[in-house]
């Protein structure tokens, strides 16, 4: 097989990525916009020694549940994957992809339940990103660094193409120079939008701390028809695909906005980390809660706390939360949280949970019910070897990378922990992300 041969097969299956997957010559091949069942044409882009990827040409034999793409920027843009299929097929997709790795990496025989899907399948993020290039503002096309200028993205905010025109004007009225990642020249980075009950908070990363005409952009921010709570400039100085930097400085209004999960309020600044569907967040953790069947004469540890979202939101069920994160200013957001909710029986600890978990335990706090909401990377093994030596009666976790859960649940299952369930979530609906709670038993 080589590049740029042009290829008639089969889609049988679906990478964790969303692409379909065919054989050719003998070998796998990954095409995007695809799926199961489907004959198509596709030449070979890039080949590697056991495994290819094609670009499709042609769907002979369309699936029963391919659909047009509703998008326009779909099939150049990287944030959505699955625009081409109906959402039965979506959701089959997801709940077979929590199978697959339960089954392949795990080691389990445990079938995953039905995926839970709220209404809100467009229009649920309430965090954008848009690079700010020489190209224009955007999202970057599907594997690279090139950006697509739009105008609009569907499972953004409904407001965010408002903002994203407002700031496009400042810059062309006063000649603010975009920023370009080959040069490391301009001055605009990207365009950071946050959304909540309150209202929008605009953050602006910026490769100097300087900001012109800084007047000018809060009188043109004044004029929008929605409530924006407040513009922040963050400074990323550094050569970097990281978008944010460290530094933060509010330019107007606050540095922060307002949302609530059921009661419970929380104060979201530009660093903190917050689930992205603020319909399905909700149900995610009313999930997880069902699960962990905690009592009132029972401790929760939340770890991986962030901003305290879980632990405040289940607090009121538990004898005690507690939380523990690496990031101080999350920590901190944390405590904050729990006072505005006027919660007392929640506290938090800034470490690593390695080392806090064993002095709690020896102080007489151990945790009955312990919550893993870790980053895509999954767990650290020693994380997990000292929730194990702890031994809670269970465990929650929840991941929005199923293979990386898969073999998080396999180090637990070695160590004197049954999976009881696995409940997949669909956070990201038109994305090939899948949000999964697992319950462990000890």
């Amino acid at each position: 097989m080589q590049k740029n041969e042009v290829y008639e097969m089969e889609i049988t299956g679906m990478t964790e990525e969303g692409d379909g997957v065919g054989r050719a010559d003998g070998m796998a091949v990954f095409v995007p916009y695809t799926m199961p069942g489907e004959t198509v044409r596709a030449v070979i882009v890039k080949v590697k020694k056991s495994f290819a990827y094609g670009k499709l040409l042609e769907v002979f034999c369309p699936s029963p549940h391919r659909t047009k793409a509703a998008c326009p920027y779909f099939y150049q843009c990287g944030g959505c994957q699955l625009w081409h299929m109906d959402l039965e097929a979506e959701l089959s997709y997801k709940r077979q992809k929590v199978a697959d790795c339960l089954s392949r990496i795990a080691g389990l025989d445990i079938v995953p339940e039905e995926v839970v899907c709220t209404r809100q399948t467009t229009r649920y993020r309430n965090k954008s990103q848009y690079p700010v290039t020489p190209d224009g503002i955007g999202l970057y096309r599907r594997n690279s660094h090139a950006v697509i200028p739009i105008e609009d993205c569907m499972i953004q905010g409904e407001h965010d193409a408002a903002v994203i025109r407002m700031v496009r004007t400042w810059m062309e009225q006063y000649r603010i120079a975009p920023y370009d990642e080959q040069t490391d020249s301009g001055f605009l980075r990207h365009i950071y939008i946050r959304e909540g009950e309150t209202g929008m908070l605009l953050t602006l990363v910026t490769r100097e701390r300087s900001f012109p005409e800084r007047d000018a952009l809060i009188r043109a921010a004044e004029q929008l028809e929605f409530p924006l709570v407040g513009i922040v400039q963050n400074v990323n100085s550094k050569r970097t695909n990281v978008v944010l930097g460290s530094e933060n400085h509010v330019l107007w209004g606050k540095g922060y906005l307002t949302d609530s999960i059921g009661k419970v309020q929380f104060h979201i600044s530009p660093l903190s980390f917050y689930q992205v569907n603020r319909f399905a967040t909700r149900t995610l953790y009313e999930i997880a809660a069902g699960l962990a069947k905690f009592t009132k004469d029972e401790t929760l540890w939340d770890v991986y706390c962030g901003i305290g979202t879980i632990g405040l939101f289940m607090a009121q069920k538990a004898k005690a939360v507690i939380g523990i994160e690496v990031c101080e200013a999350a920590v901190e957001n944390a405590r904050e949280n729990a006072r505005l909710n006027g919660i007392a029986n929640a506290k938090y600890y800034c470490g690593k949970a390695e080392t806090i978990a064993p002095r709690l335990a020896k102080e007489g706090c151990a945790a009955d019910v312990v919550i893993l909401d870790p980053p895509r990377k999954g767990c650290d093994e020693k994380l997990l070897e000292t929730v194990a030596k702890v031994g809670p009666k269970r465990i929650v976790y929840i991941s929005c990378m199923p293979s990386t859960l898969a073999r998080d649940l396999k180090s637990l299952k070695a160590k004197g922990y049954e999976v009881q369930k696995a409940v997949p979530v669909n956070m990201f609906p038109r994305c090939s992300h899948v949000e999964t709670v697992v319950l462990l038993s000890k």
